[in-house]
C-alpha cells in the first residue's frame, strides 16, 4: 500500500506495484489499437532526466514509417516513476496519472502530437 515520505512529501509505491500499474494501463488500450502497436518497448525508469517529465516516447511513429523501416531497434516509451509519484497525492492519483501518461506516450507512437493529445485530454 502506498505511503507518504514526509521528508520529501512524496507518495511512495513499491517499484513492482508501479510497474503493475503501467501494465494495467497498457492493458486498458482497446484491443484494436493495441494490435497496431509495432516494434515498441515500454519501460519504467526510476528517475526522469529532468524535473516534470512524466513520460517520453523515442522512436519513429507508425505514421512516419515507410519501406525503409526494417531492422531497427524498437521505439521506447519511458514512464518516469519519480516524477509521477512527486505530483500525486494519493494512490488513486497515481493510477490515473500512470494511465494518462501511458496513453499519451502511446499516442505519440501512433503519430499524434502533443497539441492534439492535450485537446483529447491525454
Amino acid at each position: 500500500m502506498p505511503s507518504r515520505d514526509y521528508y520529501e512529501n512524496v507518495i511512495t509505491i513499491p517499484p513492482e506495484q508501479f510497474e503493475q500499474l503501467v501494465g494495467e494501463a497498457l492493458d486498458s488500450i482497446p484491443e484494436a489499437l493495441a494490435k497496431q502497436m509495432r516494434n515498441v518497448a515500454v519501460v519504467v525508469e526510476e528517475k526522469a532526466p529532468y524535473p516534470g517529465l512524466l513520460g517520453l516516447y523515442q522512436g519513429v511513429p507508425l505514421t512516419g514509417r515507410g519501406e525503409w523501416y526494417s531492422g531497427v531497434l524498437p521505439d521506447r516509451i519511458s514512464i518516469y516513476r519519480d516524477q509521477i509519484l512527486r505530483i500525486c497525492d494519493s494512490y488513486e492519483d497515481v493510477v490515473r496519472e500512470v494511465r494518462t501518461t501511458v496513453i499519451h506516450e502511446v499516442g505519440h507512437h501512433f503519430g499524434i502530437d502533443d497539441d492534439r493529445l492535450h485537446e483529447l485530454g491525454w
